[in-house]
């Protein structure tokens, strides 16, 4: 057994043979434990957050190719808002999971290095970085034509960008007004709209709008945000009934507070929202991004086929209170 470093997360790998990823129980980024079932071997190294995240994504990957079929093979789907966060974690496990994958965002710097990544963790070229202003219709226009000529065809679009102020109904200004609607309602529709052209040429696909809690329920305070989000709601419902007949599934996804650098940013969430959030729901912590994106591949996958116009809350029980 290896020594476990202070100040380093322990990660501990256990080889299931041909259990494979199937038997995988968990993957941790925070120094839990990663454990298949009917472990032979077992591995144990410390290693820094970052180096423990692409280590498991690859060990997925690797063990993924060699024993089956992922569960998005074959697929090709745009992840906005790519670069960071709940976006990150979603192209990450796409591309693990047999998808390749358009990384778009605004962040070009952080886009490009995990594209790169990706491709490196794939040993081929999985992955490409478009960058894209979600309020902009000729960046959707070009990322989704870079899309087709690079992977022929598109099939997932996970809308995933999105912007936070906390201002209430008076302290809102019509700048940030503007602003969040523009990039977390105008950019959603944006998106189905140049997308929806491109999935059916393909014969099909599935969208997933990242709405949220504050889409479903109020919380006096982030006015815009929550206009925003429940916008995107009915949105996602209008859109599922209206291309229902043509293969053309659309899902919303609602997550409460998620550690990402949007919600951990002090100067955008105070550490007392921060706190008051992480505390409400029963399960009285907050998310990480990868669980959310494990309930975005679930509905981007075949495994959701009857699944259209539904919500998927992922908020430890927050809304069921």
């Amino acid at each position: 057994m290896g020594a476990i470093r202070a100040g380093r997360p322990h990660v501990r790998w256990c080889s299931a043979g041909n259990n494979g990823p199937t038997g995988r129980i968990a993957w941790a980024l925070r120094g839990a434990t990663v454990a298949n079932v009917g472990a032979m071997a077992h591995r144990e190294e410390s290693l820094p957050v970052a180096e423990a995240h692409e280590f498991l994504v690859r060990e997925y990957a690797e063990e993924r190719s060699q024993d089956m079929p992922g569960r998005l093979e074959d697929k090709v789907a745009i992840v906005s808002g790519a670069s960071s966060g709940m976006g990150a974690a979603e192209a990450q496990l796409f591309a693990a999971e047999g998808a390749k994958v358009v990384l778009a965002d605004v962040q070009s710097e952080q886009g490009e290095d995990l594209t790169d990544k990706i491709n490196e963790m794939a040993h081929s070229k999985v992955a490409m970085f478009a960058r894209l202003d979600v309020t902009m219709a000729d960046d959707w226009e070009a990322a989704v034509a870079a899309t087709e000529l690079q992977f022929g065809r598109l099939d997932i679009l996970i809308n995933n960008a999105g912007i936070l102020d906390m201002a209430g109904v008076e302290e809102t200004t019509d700048d940030i007004w503007r602003q969040i609607i523009d990039v977390n309602q105008k950019g959603v529709w944006l998106g189905m709209k140049t997308a929806i052209p491109a999935m059916r040429r393909a014969g099909g696909g599935a969208i997933v709008n990242m709405s949220s809690i504050l889409g479903a329920v109020g919380s006096g305070v982030a006015t815009a945000y929550q206009a925003s989000k429940g916008a995107v709601r009915l949105l996602t419902k209008t859109a599922a009934v209206q291309y229902a007949p043509e293969n053309i599934r659309i899902n919303s996804v609602h997550p409460g507070l998620i550690e990402t650098p949007m919600t951990v940013d002090r100067q955008v969430v105070t550490q007392e929202v921060y706190e008051a959030f992480a505390s409400a729901p029963p399960m009285k912590r907050s998310g990480k991004p990868e669980e959310v994106a494990n309930a975005v591949l679930f509905l981007a996958s075949g495994e959701a086929s009857f699944i259209t116009g539904a919500e998927l809350f992922v908020d430890g029980g927050y809304t069921a209170t």
